[in-house]
């Protein structure tokens, strides 16, 4: 690519991650870098969270209260303007500790005397020491003083985060900013009602930010890469501030998001924001689109673009067909630009597996591009970044695993694979090990027969500290209606072999999937039960199942028993879609039992108690047996 192509900017919108950057715009920069385009990166995740969470930023959300009627002021606002000098003092303290610039603080917020606490602070109940002492000296012990403040600290900021959204724009989330203005809509009409409404104080910081980064970069071209519903509307905001301040910079937006609800996109009223919207993997789309943009190439030679029709106002989706980039081909991801040493370490959860997602920066990096199984029929197997497997080899793994090394200084590596090939993590252990790498490294996979006691030694010998992968619904029979490939005492068998290795195991949990009963839901708490009981998992998550237009499910409801309700004309997103299934079963109920349940069985609280205390209604008794699990291991 010659050097005369335009200055590309990437952006990571609000929300995406405290702890680490979302790797989108790093895999972009390094590909665009490697075919010479001056490519930079911005993160206005992090820069908006760090701007409201200051000294200034609280000022003025205390000024926005403070405008309220006084009997609008609910008592968490109330509480905040009465500490609000504490938390004045505290806020910038706390922000240094959470981003490792200043550890000493730790002693003051675990004094419990330096923050204000509010109502956030009141799940500490749940740890409370019928002998009176310490309530958390079971999870952090003598010696966990850092902990034990990031803890604290993490409660501080919800509080604050409360009180934002409360007081300032009831749509603030730290990961899931105003995500019901875009997830699963039909049209465009809510979330371009929000973007016309008077900004919010959270809007008016994050345009400033936008403004800034334009000024910092003076790019001709922004990406904007929203991954999940929750980072559209900020992408959109930032897009509507870039185009009033300057329109001629191109705008372009991509994305996972956009990847699985806008393949249908028919609004015109999107290109007010955006020049061009892509879909998939975005290194193919974007090097036409820089060839276009420097009059090398027309625009019916665009690839898996959107755009609006000028002279008839429609959409128009463009796609000459060109191959995608193989992935041993992509480069290697730089977050060069990226402030890391601002990122913030929370600890929302006290398991020791569970807390990975927020706590410390991790380096993102893929193994192989998809998944190699791409049968579950939960799954968006029928989308590229399922469907289309392509790997490469351990060599190329490791080097860039060595550039990411010698870049950021950070040695912690986050696999992001839908699920990681057993073979490829094989041959990367090796290649570590032959290289005498040290790093530490987690990530998904499946819970293959494959992972056995030797492989798993393996792995943990090369840095291997943790895995995650899917149980789903803990059902042979379901398994099996999911064509998930696996079986309980399977799975129990390979998680028991990563355990016994040292590696923490994170289980991926379902409720609700087609024709489940009441009954298959506490014989799967039964499992997951004997599962923790047996050291074989040490955290876990459940979560609804949504039925999605490209699944299995979606596309062929009538092999798995249920009927979808027909959905309303789309143009704008298109993902999830109910159905009616006619057992019956109210799995919002159940879920809440089963999330208690879960709860409690990480911080290794009644996993000796029958399962059916866990429901509030009455439920049949298990049909598992008490000891499945002990005599799947033996």
């Amino acid at each position: 690519m010659p050097k005369s192509s335009p200055r590309v900017l990437s952006v990571i919108p609000p929300m995406t991650q405290l702890n680490t950057p979302y790797p989108s715009t790093a895999y972009l920069t390094g590909f665009l870098r490697s075919r010479g385009v001056d490519a930079v990166q911005e993160d206005l995740a992090l820069a908006l969270v760090l701007r409201l969470f200051s000294r200034d930023g609280l000022t003025r959300i205390r000024d926005c209260v403070e405008r309220l009627p006084e009997r609008k002021r609910s008592p968490l606002l109330a509480g905040f303007l009465r500490e609000f000098e504490r938390y004045l003092a505290s806020i910038e303290p706390v922000v240094g500790f959470l981003q490792g610039r200043d550890r000493t603080v730790a002693h003051r917020i675990c004094g419990r005397e330096f923050l204000p606490e509010g109502p956030r602070f009141d799940a500490l109940d749940v740890y409370i020491d019928p002998d009176g002492g310490d309530p958390l000296a079971w999870a952090f012990g003598a010696l966990g003083l850092e902990d034990r403040a990031r803890h604290l600290a993490t409660l501080y900021l919800n509080d604050l985060a409360d009180v934002l959204r409360e007081g300032v724009d009831a749509r603030f989330e730290f990961v899931r900013y105003a995500e019901s203005l875009a997830q699963s809509q039909a049209s465009f009409g809510p979330l371009a009602q929000a973007l016309a409404a008077p900004p919010t104080l959270v809007d008016d910081c994050l345009c400033a930010l936008a403004l800034e980064a334009i000024e910092r970069h003076a790019p001709a071209l922004v990406l904007l890469s929203v991954p999940f519903p929750g980072a559209v509307y900020g992408a959109f905001r930032i897009a509507q501030a870039i185009k009033a301040h300057d329109p001629a910079i191109v705008t372009v937006l991509g994305g996972g998001f956009v990847n699985t609800e806008l393949r249908e996109l028919a609004e015109p009223r999107v290109f007010d924001y955006f020049d061009y919207v892509t879909l998939d993997d975005g290194e193919r789309p974007l090097l036409a689109l820089l060839e276009h943009l420097r009059g090398e190439r027309s625009r019916e030679r665009l690839v898996r673009t959107f755009l609006r029709d000028a002279e008839a106002g429609r959409v128009r989706y463009v796609d000459c067909g060109e191959p995608d980039v193989a992935f041993a081909e992509v480069g290697t991801p730089t977050w060069d630009g990226l402030p890391l040493d601002r990122y913030l370490s929370v600890l929302d959860m006290l398991n020791p597996m569970h807390r990975l997602w927020s706590d410390g920066r991790w380096n993102k990096l893929t193994v192989a591009h998809g998944c190699y199984w791409k049968k579950c029929s939960f799954c968006d197997v029928s989308l590229d970044y399922i469907s289309r497997y392509d790997g490469a080899s351990a060599a190329t793994l490791v080097d860039r695993i060595d550039a990411i090394v010698a870049e950021t200084g950070a040695t912690g590596f986050h696999f992001v694979d839908e699920a990681a090939p057993p073979k490829a993590l094989k041959a990367l252990a090796h290649e570590l090990l032959a290289r005498k790498r040290a790093i530490s490294w987690w990530g998904n996979i499946r819970f293959e027969k494959s992972f056995g006691p030797e492989l798993c030694r393996l792995l943990a010998d090369s840095g291997c500290i943790a895995i995650s992968g899917g149980l789903e619904v803990a059902s042979d029979r379901l398994l099996k209606l999911m064509k998930k490939g696996v079986s309980v005492e399977q799975v129990a068998r390979v998680t028991h072999a990563f355990s016994e290795a040292g590696i923490l195991v994170h289980a991926y949990l379902m409720y609700g999937f087609p024709t489940q009963t009441v009954q298959d839901t506490v014989d799967a708490l039964e499992y997951v039960r004997q599962l923790f009981a047996a050291g074989c998992i040490q955290s876990g998550f459940f979560h609804r199942f949504a039925c999605t237009v490209h699944s299995p499910v979606g596309r062929h409801p009538e092999e798995y028993g249920v009927t979808l309700v027909p959905l309303p004309p789309v143009s704008f997103a298109k993902n999830d879609v109910r159905f009616i299934d006619p057992t019956g079963v109210d799995h919002d109920a159940l879920g809440v039992a089963l999330n208690k349940a879960l709860y409690n069985y990480m911080h290794g609280i009644g996993l000796d108690e029958d399962v059916r205390s866990w429901f509030s209604g009455r439920v049949p008794r298990t049909r598992v047996a008490r000891h499945f699990i002990a005599r799947a291991l033996r």
